[in-house]
């Protein structure tokens, strides 16, 4: 049997060129995801939907497969060969948002979007279970909070480019592509920002296989019975740190609204907020994600066994305020004011949600719970947050007022999580003495 002191991991400049390939597929991945929202209007608009139905289409239909795929998919993350799981998932999820530029009426932009979801769902399980293998526990906050930084970089980077892309195409008269034919501004997004997941695909073959932080009596020990055995023992601390997690991406989902919300709200076009919301996003995201990141490992080394867990409810305290005041600010310029806050509470939450799971999972379980991970939060948040905001628009405060639905979203779902500090910090510690102390044992 290894202990953890002989456990071989690849070398630190190798695990780190990973972790750097793995985060350009991730902000990819957000950039494909993230860039439907900037473009709610124009598809409303063609295919004659209601705020609730462009939820269902941009969502749910993405949800489908990205949630439910998340633990069969973890089963062979933790099996087979994670860097072809890649570069498979890659192409598939590049190839679904160009079709997504192809589609012509409701049902083939929901197909598009449900297989956009079934190529995302293979990164969250292979990536955090590479990073967990390729970095000892003391280390590991950093390069998870590096890849979780995709998340404002892709969102970031989504809003410029597709700010660009608009504002040229729609200052041409016609577009017209080779194959294709004419297209429309909205269709041409979709379409180049999907082209570039071949090239990132093909640099997943540069990556090599870490060797899996195994014990040798574990080995057989890895079926989705002993996972779901191992969840169902401690679903208590699961939970409470999945609360959290879950809170946060409903409202970055919710969000999705944004500049439909800004739009009806204040008058500003999709391209005008996509260039402020981009400019924040790189600006504060990545910054408070490397830093939740260095904190965490700071405070682990300084023998707070609960540091992530401790972040990700300094992060619920920012979002909650924040994502309820910011939509009924009287300008818009306010309203950015706080979501720039708000923007850091995300940030941090997102920097330390799994590495909490992973400090607290056997090696043999990792690539499985973070597919439960990424299935629950994914499901709750793409079902739950843009989905509470279409049916609030639609049916009690009125398409007009949807900045209402948006602020009432947040406090719905966020208010209850305020109520499991106290719990998720004793059970949290008690999980990690436990999970040390059989580390130790071994």
């Amino acid at each position: 049997m290894s202990t953890a002191d002989e456990r071989q991991y690849p070398s630190s400049a190798y695990a780190w060129y990973m972790v750097v390939v793995l985060t350009i597929a991730y902000i990819l991945s957000f950039v494909d995801r993230y860039v439907f929202g900037l473009l709610i209007e124009p598809i409303k608009a063609d295919f004659g939907l209601t705020d609730l139905q462009i939820s269902m289409v941009g969502s749910t239909a993405f949800a489908i497969f990205y949630a439910t795929m998340g633990l069969p998919l973890g089963y062979l993350a933790d099996r087979t060969r994670r860097t072809w799981m890649l570069g498979i998932g890659v192409l598939v999820w590049s190839a679904a948002t160009v079709a997504c530029g192809l589609a012509k009426n409701f049902v083939q932009m929901f197909l598009a979007r449900m297989a956009v979801g079934a190529g995302e769902a293979t990164l969250g399980p292979c990536a955090m279970s590479m990073i967990s293998d390729s970095f000892p526990r003391e280390k590991r906050g950093k390069p998870i909070a590096f890849y979780s930084a995709a998340l404002s970089l892709g969102a970031g980077i989504a809003s410029l480019v597709s700010a660009t892309i608009l504002v040229w195409a729609n200052s041409v008269p016609e577009l017209s592509m080779p194959i294709v034919g004419v297209v429309k501004p909205w269709q041409f997004v979709f379409i180049v920002v999907g082209l570039p997941g071949i090239l990132v695909a093909a640099l997943m073959l540069t990556l090599r296989e870490p060797p899996r932080q195994i014990r040798q009596d574990d080995a057989d020990k890895r079926s989705i019975r002993d996972t779901l055995k191992h969840f169902r023992r401690n679903w208590k601390v699961f939970g409470c740190c999945l609360a959290f997690a879950s809170f946060m991406v409903i409202v970055a989902y919710s969000q999705f609204f944004y500049a439909p919300m800004f739009e009806r709200t204040w008058g500003w076009e999709a391209q005008q907020y996509a260039v402020v919301n981009g400019i924040i996003l790189l600006a504060i995201g990545p910054a408070s994600v490397n830093f939740a990141g260095y904190m965490n490992d700071r405070l682990y080394a300084q023998g707070m066994s609960d540091a992530p867990l401790v972040i990700m409810i300094i992060g619920a305290l920012l979002i909650l305020p924040t994502g309820i005041v910011a939509p009924l600010m009287p300008s818009p310029e306010l309203a950015f004011a706080v979501i720039v806050v708000n923007t850091v509470g995300i940030a941090i939450t997102t920097a330390t949600s799994v590495t909490a799971l992973m400090n607290i999972t056997p090696s043999q379980f990792r690539g499985q719970t973070a597919a439960v991970y990424y299935m629950v939060v994914s499901m709750l948040g793409l079902f739950l947050g843009p989905n509470t905001v279409g049916a609030l628009s639609d049916f009690v405060f009125g398409n007009e007022n949807l900045n209402y639905a948006a602020s009432a979203t947040v406090a719905l779902y966020g208010i209850p999580v305020l109520f499991l500090i106290g719990l998720s910090r004793r059970l949290y510690q008690a999980e990690h003495a436990a999970i040390r102390e059989e580390e130790a044992s071994a």
